[in-house]
């Protein structure tokens, strides 16, 4: 269902710049940096969301499966990242120092918020897009490859068989979540979901643009603005 609903936003993400990029190796390599670090930055909030949506579910087979997703979520991605950063030469204070862009910490806190006090149908069908959607492009950008071996590696990560299996995992305890909902809160789930996935459009898009917070200068400038 929500593979479905999201079909359209997936779509523009595949035809945005830096997947195509991704692709024909012609990304500049200062949006891939961009990228992997604030990617870095998503996954502690990513983590944190799958950890308090696994406080919630019934069953000791889904309460597994969030605490093992949680813990890929900052591990295993994350050596991924620590093996691409040493490839482009960015040094682990890159990545201490830097500051979540705006869309960043929107996605983040929404995932966080919904999975903390946001029904359990909301929760899960929140965090279904960064699954559902890292493995199209993933499986998509295989089918292509790249000339560049860290963008191959990077893709060849998310169109691996233990990515395929947690979003396999992830898809399967959204139906048995959803299919018993009332129409209602069917509704608010796959809201969420859409959400989430124009998340994912602007995480890419923000990697592109060098999204920025406002200069503390331009800030100081609109509190001395008066109207009339």
């Amino acid at each position: 269902m929500i593979e479905r609903t999201i079909a359209p936003l997936t779509a523009c993400v595949l035809e945005h710049p830096v997947v195509t990029g991704l692709a024909d190796g012609s990304l500049p390599e200062g949006v891939f940096r961009r990228f992997l670090v604030q990617d870095a930055l998503f996954l502690r909030d990513f983590g944190r969301s799958l950890a308090l949506c696994a406080a919630r579910v019934d069953g000791t087979g889904d309460l597994r499966l969030l605490c093992g997703q949680a813990a890929d979520a900052l591990d295993v991605e994350r050596d991924l990242h620590d093996r691409l950063a040493a490839d482009l030469g960015i040094p682990a204070t890159e990545f201490a120092d830097a500051r979540p862009s705006p869309t960043c910490e929107g996605y983040g806190s929404f995932l966080v918020r919904t999975c903390a006090i946001g029904a359990l149908g909301d929760a899960v069908a929140a965090l279904a897009p960064c699954y559902l959607m890292f493995r199209r492009v993933g499986a998509a950008l295989a089918a292509s490859g790249s000339p560049d071996p860290r963008y191959a590696a990077w893709i060849a990560t998310y169109d691996g068989e233990a990515f395929g299996a947690a979003t396999d995992a992830h898809a399967e305890l959204c139906g048995r979540v959803l299919d018993v909902l009332p129409s209602a809160a069917r509704d608010s789930a796959v809201a969420h979901a859409l959400t989430a996935a124009g998340y994912e459009w602007l995480f890419w898009d923000a990697a592109w643009r060098d999204e920025r917070w406002p200069a503390e200068e331009v800030t100081r400038c609109s509190r001395g603005r008066t109207s009339g």
